[in-house]
């Protein structure tokens, strides 16, 4: 095997296409689906499954891609040893942008501060496609609310998130059963559903919403007086110099770190969650 052929496969599980494959790395599609294809006859065994929507990978491609994942942690960590004044140690986190908005951000200073030589990526997006991309190597760890498959992923730390509602009045907090909620269109955002949840346990109604693709679109839209949404408290308190009045609620969220069960970690993972557990 190629190490240039296993770079092309990584990056055709990761982006589940050849074309935009292709596209990435700046080659014609026929010549990734022949680097594949004699991949797949070295192997002797089918990697991808193909259909309409691009490809999938199947038992035997989804083991290559966990080696290949623990290979280039090697190679990185290999060039960083060497040359660390060259090649800085990645680590690549996930989070959903509620969540990444206050507390990661400060997590991440803090820990950069002790851990020069560590280059930190975050990335946001929706928990179903952080959960694959972690699943695929593309991430080291993920801060997550709600349920996972443990048999698949292991939290290693944890805290707990003060909540508030949030709206351009107080008036508007006093009448929450006639106001919308502004809401995360993600639907596990989980605070969008403890939005619902706390709405549900005082009303008998459902509610009229409006949904956003961006925690700075809720905020807007809260300073328009559109509703009121939920927010971790950090994220309000942030915002009281724009007049946003606040009620702090006694429920939490629990916020878990979480990686995938197996045996190669990169250093730089390691020294994160060590800061974390610390």
């Amino acid at each position: 095997m190629e190490s240039h052929d296993l770079r092309i496969f990584k990056h055709v599980a990761q982006l589940q296409s050849m074309s935009k494959t292709a596209e990435k790395l700046g080659y014609v599609q026929p010549n990734i689906s022949q680097r594949l294809k004699g991949l797949e006859v070295e192997l002797g065994v089918k990697l991808f499954i193909r259909n309409n929507r691009g490809v999938t990978l199947t038992n035997e491609g989804k083991i290559l891609l966990n080696y290949v994942n623990q290979m280039t942690v090697l190679m990185e960590e290999a060039k960083a040893a060497i040359n660390p004044h060259k090649w800085r140690e990645p680590l690549t986190i996930g989070a959903s942008q509620t969540i990444s908005a206050v507390k990661i951000p400060q997590l991440v200073s803090a820990f950069l501060k002790t851990n020069h030589t560590v280059d930190v990526k975050i990335r946001t997006s929706e928990k179903l496609k952080l959960l694959e991309m972690l699943s695929y190597g593309e991430l080291d760890g993920l801060f997550i609310n709600g349920e996972y498959n443990h048999s698949q992923f292991e939290a290693v730390y944890s805290y707990f998130e003060n909540i508030t509602l949030i709206s351009l009045t107080h008036d508007q907090l006093k009448k929450q059963h006639e106001q919308t909620l502004l809401v995360n269109s993600d639907p596990s955002c989980v605070y969008r559903n403890t939005l619902f949840d706390f709405w549900r346990k005082r009303n008998d109604k459902e509610p009229a919403i409006i949904e956003f693709d961006s925690l700075e679109a809720i905020l807007q839209a809260v300073s328009e007086g559109l509703g009121i949404s939920l927010m971790p408290a950090d994220v309000a308190q942030n915002r009281k110099e724009n007049t946003i009045h606040f009620q702090e609620l006694k429920e939490k969220i629990k916020i878990e770190f979480v990686i995938k069960q197996r045996k190669q970690q990169r250093h730089s993972l390691k020294k994160f969650i060590h800061f974390l557990q610390s």
